[in-house]
């Protein structure tokens, strides 16, 4: 069993006895589940899930999102119940950009009700599409083929982070790109949590990005479903593609691999 015990640092995220039934509680996919992320200033966490599919990876998502109420158990931010003041932000798998606007109003979505004004927001707004590397763009319309689905991600990231959230939740935001895009795409969001140091929160099946990306992995047995596994990924906080090679590395690379198994024989 993963260990959720307090230390001195805040709380950000704590899901508390969570249950999830269906069909007036005869189908049960979440019983007893306990989740715990606490804050690491001027740093944030990097978290991974992992699990098999349809353990509830995504509706832990969605209830840190607001998205989703659980059948019973709390669901706290900052020890507090999830409302709609929360700073949080979510990018999902599938491309979410309007494609009747083009980048630059793509982007600046997130600003519309901030107060400021039209030139400002441009400027914001293009800042963090230089920051994405997506200048040159900002006119096109933000639609495939016109772009790349890494480049839709890319907008998805940026109008994200330009709300500036305290939590930023990941649902295989790379799970559809081509191999060299998606690690293009993993350098990307190293590079800008190190930049913004939000808590990033990101689902994933591949066992290596989950390693490269995250500080901890904690992993999810299937339903009735709860977290079982936390591991600690003891790289340094920089990260390069060259680290892929490091022993350590590899060496946690199989551990993970191995401690999926075995949760997937838990039934």
């Amino acid at each position: 069993m993963p260990n959720f015990s307090d230390t001195s640092l805040k709380n950000i995220v704590e899901l508390r006895g969570i249950d999830q039934s269906y069909d007036n509680g005869r189908v049960e996919v979440i019983k007893g589940m306990d989740f715990l992320i606490e804050d690491k200033p001027a740093q944030g966490q990097f978290v991974v899930i992992l699990g098999m599919s349809g353990c509830g990876k995504s509706t832990v998502l969605r209830y840190i999102a607001g998205l989703q109420k659980p059948t019973a158990g709390s669901v706290l931010i900052n020890d507090k119940e999830v409302s709609e003041d929360n700073r949080v932000a979510m990018v999902f798998q599938q491309y979410s950009s309007l494609p009747w606007m083009t980048v630059l109003e793509n982007v600046s979505l997130a600003l519309d009700f901030k107060g400021i004004s039209d030139k400002e927001k441009k400027e914001k707004a293009m800042e963090m599409i230089e920051l994405v590397g997506l200048a040159g763009h900002e006119n096109k319309f933000a639609q495939y083929p016109t772009l790349s689905g890494g480049q839709l991600q890319r907008i998805a990231i940026a109008r994200s982070l330009i709300a500036n959230p305290e939590i930023l939740l990941m649902d295989e935001p790379f799970g559809a790109l081509d191999i060299n895009t998606r690690l293009q795409m993993q350098d990307l969001l190293t590079g800008l949590w190190h930049k913004f140091h939000p808590t990033i929160i990101f689902v994933t099946h591949d066992i290596s990005e989950a390693v490269y990306l995250g500080d901890d992995i904690y992993i999810m047995k299937s339903a009735p479903s709860r977290f079982v596994e936390h591991i600690k990924v003891d790289l340094p906080f920089e990260r390069t593609r060259n680290i892929k090679r490091d022993p350590r590395f590899v060496e946690l690379v199989h551990q993970v691999e191995d401690t999926m198994v075995r949760v997937a024989e838990m039934g």
